[in-house]
């Protein structure tokens, strides 16, 4: 007996579509927890990871933004080797940097939702540069307090001492990352245009 699957969709194409990015941003975060650069003031290295979560808020949205962050720490707890410097396994989702980890898919969806004034995507083009800055600027906020609280939990820090190794320390390299983010995107728009 033969069945006719031709016309069956089992996902539709936008599902896919949307799937299929999601998975590219986390591979891109992933490649970015390569990118590591020693803070001399704080326990956690410097990653370049964080820019990636920006522009899977950005490009992809609050909801499949979010998604894929969450698909990034599924695939590094069980095991691919996408979390800072190529770890992996549960003991980064528990260990010194585990806030930020945690933070990435609330940081994500946080940067989609006030680019994209909502769930729904709009263009790229014509979201103004305060509101793209300032979406990056909360996202930070969201790292940085996630980061905080898991600093302090794990090593057992002040509030002050958290603050100063888990925040105040990479104010630097966020305000980078938010720069290059922008030249992404901007980038993309000139491109497009």
């Amino acid at each position: 007996m033969a069945t006719n699957t031709e016309s069956v969709d089992l996902v539709g194409d936008e599902a896919a579509t949307n799937l299929a990015r999601a998975a590219l941003f986390a591979a891109l975060v992933g490649a970015f927890a390569y990118v590591t650069f020693p803070n001399p003031v704080s326990p956690v290295d410097v990653t370049l990871q964080v820019l990636g979560v920006f522009l899977a808020g950005i490009f992809l949205g609050p909801v499949w933004g979010g998604a894929s962050l969450v698909l990034y720490l599924a695939a590094g707890a069980l095991g691919a080797p996408v979390f800072e410097g190529g770890s992996a396994g549960v003991g980064a989702l528990v260990g010194q940097s585990a806030g930020y980890l945690w933070s990435y898919p609330v940081a994500a969806a946080v940067v989609g939702a006030v680019v994209h004034r909502g769930a729904t995507l709009r263009d790229l083009g014509s979201v103004g540069l305060p509101s793209l800055v300032g979406a990056m600027v909360l996202g930070t906020v969201v790292i940085y307090g996630f980061g905080v609280a898991g600093l302090a939990l794990v090593l057992s820090l002040g509030p002050i001492e958290a603050i100063t190794v888990g925040a105040v320390a990479f104010l630097p390299a966020e305000a980078l990352k938010i720069a290059a983010a922008v030249g992404v995107v901007r980038s993309d728009a000139i491109a497009a245009a």
